[in-house]
């Protein structure tokens, strides 16, 4: 299947509401063309009532529109050149994979031999063009995910949209289709707005993720950025599995003061509220009496290529990522040290990070 050029998609202030709930704040966000951009966050933050503005599902309260320079705002869905794919799939039952595939195609009334090419087409890019034959009852969850994908290729859209599309499958399968996404996004080329609230897919899968939180964006950026460089506690807890460790005490000039002892950081200010971030990859185990912070060994659990030790220091609970070989007992008092340069300080009461 030939590359399709991608087109830009903007949202320019586009906010919703459902009655007296307010379910997007004036999202505003460009999306480059040929680009795979990933909506991540919890039920209700937003992300697919977004999607399916885009898609001319639902009416925006206020706010613009743009697939490529026209503005689409209050045009029928089916004039805007854009595909979605469904968690559900969607698929007609009673139709064979070849039908559903070209059923787009039909409905255009594209002539025959035309779309029997495009069906084989679309088929072979997702590789289920053994399939052609068979109704969806036949197949697997996979199989199925695969005929949605390529229904929604076949008509060679300005905008592929995608809602959660992978979450019906089980894990391996889900790794697999990841890998094919992202394969067949990067050939065809086309715009591509991905709806998910698992990190994993957001990180493996976009140029550039967009994380929204009750309605608001609270950080857009590319995923080693967001995970390296978060803008707030909730960016910062959301993203990493496990999440980003989070101790509670405060901060004096360039010291951070817990119970369990005093740790120097990177920022200075004075917060009597504040929060220390680190990341599991970023904390070690010492002897007790050593280290950053005074803690005992809560649980030790081996994952293959490393174990996870979780500790109580205080009323937080950490998690550091040791070696494979680490030996330590529940109860066990120890000490842990952090990496300085790659600390958090965060304001307890605002989540907003200190810089």
């Amino acid at each position: 299947m030939a590359s399709t050029a991608g087109v830009p998609v903007t949202f320019d202030n586009i906010a919703k509401s459902f009655g007296p709930v307010r379910v997007l704040e004036e999202l505003s966000l460009k999306v480059a063309p040929g680009e795979f951009l990933v909506l991540l966050g919890a039920s209700g933050s937003g992300k697919t009532t977004a999607l399916r503005i885009l898609a001319g599902l639902e009416t925006a309260t206020s706010g613009r529109i743009l697939i490529g320079d026209r503005e689409v705002t209050e045009v029928l869905p089916k004039y805007r050149d854009v595909s979605m794919v469904f968690q559900s799939y969607a698929l007609y039952p009673h139709k064979t994979v070849a039908e559903n595939i070209g059923f787009p195609l039909k409905v255009r009334k594209v002539p025959k031999d035309q779309q029997e090419a495009a069906i084989r087409d679309a088929a072979a890019q997702v590789q289920i063009d053994q399939l052609l034959d068979r109704y969806p009852r036949q197949l697997s969850g996979g199989q199925r995910q695969r005929v949605a994908l390529a229904r929604a290729m076949v008509r060679r859209p300005s905008v592929f949209l995608m809602d959660e599309p992978l979450s019906n499958l089980d894990a391996k399968l889900r790794g697999h289709m990841r890998a094919e996404l992202k394969h067949m996004q990067s050939t065809l080329g086309t715009t591509t707005i991905y709806v998910t609230h698992d990190q994993i897919e957001a990180m493996t899968l976009a140029h550039r993720v967009a994380i929204l939180e009750k309605g608001v964006l609270q950080q857009l950026d590319t995923p080693a950025r967001i995970y390296n460089d978060p803008a707030n506690l909730f960016v910062a807890q959301f993203i990493g599995s496990p999440p980003m460790n989070v101790v509670h005490g405060s901060l004096e000039n360039a010291s951070f003061i817990t119970r369990s002892g005093r740790v120097e950081v990177p920022v200075s200010g004075r917060i009597d509220k504040a929060i220390l971030g680190a990341r599991p990859e970023d904390c070690g185990v010492v002897p007790a009496g050593q280290g950053h912070l005074g803690a005992e060994i809560y649980t030790v659990e081996l994952i293959g290529d490393h174990t996870l030790v979780t500790v109580k220091a205080g009323e937080d609970l950490l998690t550091v990522k040791a070696p494979k070989d680490f030996s330590g007992t529940t109860g066990e008092n120890i000490g842990i040290t952090f990496s300085k340069d790659q600390l958090f300080v965060f304001d307890a009461a605002s989540g907003a990070r200190v810089r």
